[in-house]
């Protein structure tokens, strides 16, 4: 007998229910149920509907500032446009920078990490090239399908519109290189991630229409570099692992002649290439050799053994004839003539702003270095490079604003705090501290703020000196979350191993007293908000509990009637009834990361796993409310806060690094 066919049930999705007896919403998360319990007189005006719509806010945000640039992994991603703007990337942003009026643009049609950046040849169009976007989540779109594939978007740099999206059907993992053909810029070549790295070939001679020329594969290893030679139409050059090979273009097809180093050394990886004046290739590798290539050859012609201690990680030809290379372990710029001979003058990057990504011609006479620790400097040969952009370097988690001024200070797992200051977008002042970070808390003295550390520690700085002035182990495990009280009297530790430690705080936050503990999440404590009056905390874990505490005897207040009509300081818990809007469908529980409220409590601000910034009306009390959604990270984003004026919005993202300031337009 032939198999009975299974149906597949109808996945029941569980609607939030009102309870209209004991006054809380139960929502459910991963099947879970979550009762969150509203104020006693929510019903004074009306019964509560708990299947009523809730409507965005008047205000919008509006993407003013990106801190950050993509150079710990990424390379040819920095070049200097015809507006005068510096062009580069970081997250799923397009950052164009103005660093003479200290302003800045922003393209935002990328749906995840960008990877490569080309120019055209017209300086105007610019292309660039993304990895694969978010997936779907439980049988939910996040993206839409266009958003979720690699591709490559051509657009104009006047007034940001896109052109073409190229690749949507053709890449598999994401674009590692894209290059405009030179002259006319009618061909653009993008080369895939994917294991067979293939190179793809489009006409984009129309800005309406395209179509796709040729596809190949170009190797089994890894692509670092690939450019059409800007002396001939039809010739391009690729570099990667073990490779560096020289193709042809001709009635539709690619011919290949893969490089030969005769006597010399094969590097593991040819890291980079550039092309002088009279269209030689110029090539550096990961034992630090440099060698050219004449035009139309694929043999070496000239070397420089050893050039870097280390390998070379970018190569820059000026007009003059001379070359500047970049070390990836040295840090230094050393300038070579024409003949591979070195003129005596080289440059030294500082250790912190780590080795040199990519060696560019910036505004006037100017040069751009990009670092691998995510900065731009500028500057020349004579005088030291100054930095115009830097960010953290791995992922980013804390942050918190001051209460009275315009800064904020960032804390991530690259060992680094920052204190930035939101109207000069620049750095006030950065510290290392020798371990990784995970959040952070600034005294309402504005004296001294507190890092969570992973390690189970937490440190309170000095904001004047700088200087730690003092430690506390709570555990073996990450801190998660950590507040100040309202009056800054009393300090709440969130920690992984379930707990949350209270301090007393005393001579504005440079004296600590252990409390005790609060005892009772059976998972880690991800969120603490304090009352008003700091008599009561509130805290989320990661199984989806909603717990209340007595501050001043660390036990668990479990009469609901004694905190629901309780007036909150802060809304950092993801998890409460004031915030039940910013939960999409089908959430299980991890889709939203952070939740704040501006200071005035009219506004509520969410960061979601989906690269968005989402903003509602507070309180947001109805499920499922309508928002407005942001886009710029490309990964999760981690944390979003208002500045104290209520002014901008500060986010996090996670892996992407990168922090992006939002002005609240009214």
């Amino acid at each position: 007998m032939p198999k009975k066919q299974m149906i597949p049930r109808a996945k029941v999705i569980k609607e939030p229910t009102w309870n209209s007896e004991d006054k809380y919403v139960r929502m459910h998360l991963k099947g879970r149920p979550v009762p969150l319990y509203a104020p006693s007189n929510i019903e004074d005006e009306g019964s509560y509907d708990v299947k009523a719509p809730q409507d965005p806010p008047s205000q919008k945000l509006k993407l003013e500032w990106v801190y950050g640039y993509r150079g710990r992994d990424c390379r040819s991603n920095l070049y200097t446009i015809a507006t005068g703007e510096v062009v580069y990337f970081s997250a799923a942003v397009v950052v164009l920078h103005n660093l003479e009026e200290q302003s800045q643009r922003h393209y935002l049609e990328h749906t995840d990490d960008i990877k490569c950046l080309a120019v055209h040849p017209d300086q105007v169009k610019i292309a660039t090239g993304q990895v694969a976007g978010h997936e779907k989540k439980e049988g939910k779109t996040i993206n839409g399908p266009a958003g979720r594939k690699p591709h490559v978007r051509v657009w104009e740099s006047i007034n940001l519109t896109t052109l073409h999206v190229l690749g949507e059907g053709d890449l598999s993992r994401g674009v590692c290189c894209v290059s405009f053909s030179p002259v006319n810029g009618h061909h653009l070549l993008g080369v895939d991630e994917g294991n067979d790295h293939k190179m793809c070939i489009w006409d984009v001679s129309s800005d309406k229409k395209h179509h796709k020329i040729i596809d190949c594969k170009t190797s089994g290893d890894p692509v670092t570099q690939c450019e059409f030679h800007p002396k001939d139409e039809n010739s391009i050059v690729c570099c990667g692992k073990s490779q560096i090979t020289f193709w042809t273009l001709e009635d539709k097809k690619l011919d290949k002649k893969a490089g030969i180093f005769q006597k010399h050394e094969k590097a593991k990886v040819i890291i980079c290439f550039c092309f002088t004046e009279n269209g030689d290739v110029v090539s550096g590798d990961s034992s630090g050799n440099i060698y050219m290539w004449e035009k139309g050859s694929n043999k070496i012609s000239k070397a420089i053994q050893n050039a870097h201690e280390g390998g070379v990680f970018s190569l820059w030809a000026s007009r003059d004839g001379s070359i500047l290379s970049g070390g990836g372990k040295d840090r230094k710029i050393i300038q070579w003539d024409a003949d591979f001979q070195k003129t005596g003058v080289q440059n030294e990057i500082p250790e912190y702003y780590g080795a040199v990504r990519m060696i560019s011609q910036g505004p006037g006479n100017m040069i751009l270095v990009g670092t691998i620790r995510n900065c731009i400097l500028q500057g020349n040969m004579d005088l030291d490079f100054t930095p115009v952009v830097e960010g953290h370097k791995e992922e980013l988690w804390g942050l918190d604003g001051s209460v009275s001024r315009h800064q904020f200070i960032t804390c991530g797992y690259d060992r680094h705090i920052y204190l930035w200051d939101a109207q000069s977008h620049s750095v006030v002042w950065r510290k290392e501290i020798g371990e990784p970070a995970h959040c952070c808390c600034i005294h309402p003295s504005l004296e001294v703020a507190a890092i969570g550390l992973q390690t189970g520690k937490w440190i309170v700085i000095d904001l004047n000196t700088h200087d730690t002035i003092h430690v506390c182990n709570d555990g073996k495990e990450q801190e998660e979350c950590i507040q100040f009280s309202p009056d800054g009297k009393m300090l709440a530790v969130g920690n992984r191993d379930n707990f949350i430690y209270v301090y007393e705080v005393n001579e504005d936050g440079t004296k600590y007293k252990k409390v005790g503990r609060c005892s009772g999440h059976s998972s880690y404590v991800t969120h603490i908000d304090w009352s008003e009056d700091g008599e009561i905390i509130r805290s989320n874990s990661g199984d989806y509990e909603v717990l209340y505490w007595t501050a001043k005897t660390c036990k668990q207040e479990t009469n609901k009637d004694d905190v629901r009509d309780r007036t909150w300081a802060t809304q950092n818990c993801t998890l409460s009834f004031d915030c039940i809007g910013v939960w999409p469908d089908e959430a299980d529980g991890t889709d939203v990361n952070n939740c704040s409220i501006s200071h005035d409590k009219k506004l509520l601000v969410s960061a979601d796993d989906y690269g968005k910034v989402n903003l509602y009306e507070y309180p947001s009390r109805q499920p499922r409310a309508t928002g407005h959604s942001y886009p710029g990270h490309s990964s999760h984003v981690t944390m979003a806060k208002f500045l104290f004026d209520n002014s901008r919005v500060i986010s996090t993202g996670g892996r992407d690094t990168t922090i992006m300031q939002w002005e609240v337009i009214a």
